[in-house]
């Protein structure tokens, strides 16, 4: 594997309403060690690292403004230079400067981490796929909850998990290991 040498680091929603007891059981607890390995590599290489907040336009969301939930997770501050994207639906590059940022910088490839899979990281993996970019999603620095599908069949965070990234996987992104990522980061 071949990590350029200005590949992107997109880190999303890593906000303190991920945490909030509603949202239910979870899978990959360790994802965000994971992702703080990474952060730490793109850092001590000085790749670019990108934060994405959401600012959600649903007054229930755990990342509504104004309350504690849509604030960083301390881990997960960014530092000066790094950007930061602040978006309104789980999509990071719609409505926003995320595809111009990366054009502008000339990067075309970007490492996806964060939450949550089916949603917020697998839409914008797949946006990032289809605009051309070569996306890795690290498959144990994401994570989802316990849901049901469409006809109420409850499915546990695992399963959901792995359908999100058995969705991006080979046709939008390529699904690796942090591991994996970690070694080709010289």
């Amino acid at each position: 594997m071949d990590i350029h040498n200005n590949a992107a680091l997109v880190l999303i929603d890593m906000q303190q309403g991920i945490n909030h007891p509603k949202l239910g059981r979870r899978n990959n607890p360790h994802a965000e060690e994971q992702m703080a390995s990474l952060l730490a590599a793109w850092r001590a290489t000085g790749r670019p690292v990108i934060h994405v907040r959401n600012f959600s336009r649903s007054p229930d969301s755990v990342f509504w403004p104004q309350q504690p939930g849509v604030e960083y997770q301390p881990a997960f501050l960014p530092r000066d230079g790094e950007r930061q994207l602040r978006k309104k639906v789980p999509d990071a590059f719609c409505a926003s400067e995320l595809e111009a940022w990366l054009r502008r910088d000339s990067i075309s490839q970007v490492v996806i981490v964060g939450v949550v899979t089916n949603n917020s990281v697998e839409s914008t993996a797949r946006t990032g796929g289809n605009l051309g970019f070569e996306v890795l999603v690290p498959h144990d620095a994401c994570f989802t909850f316990d849901q049901a599908d469409f006809f109420g069949h409850p499915h546990s965070a695992e399963e959901v998990h792995a359908m999100s990234l058995g969705n991006l996987h080979g046709e939008y992104a390529t699904v690796v290991a942090t591991a994996e990522v970690l070694a080709a980061v010289r």
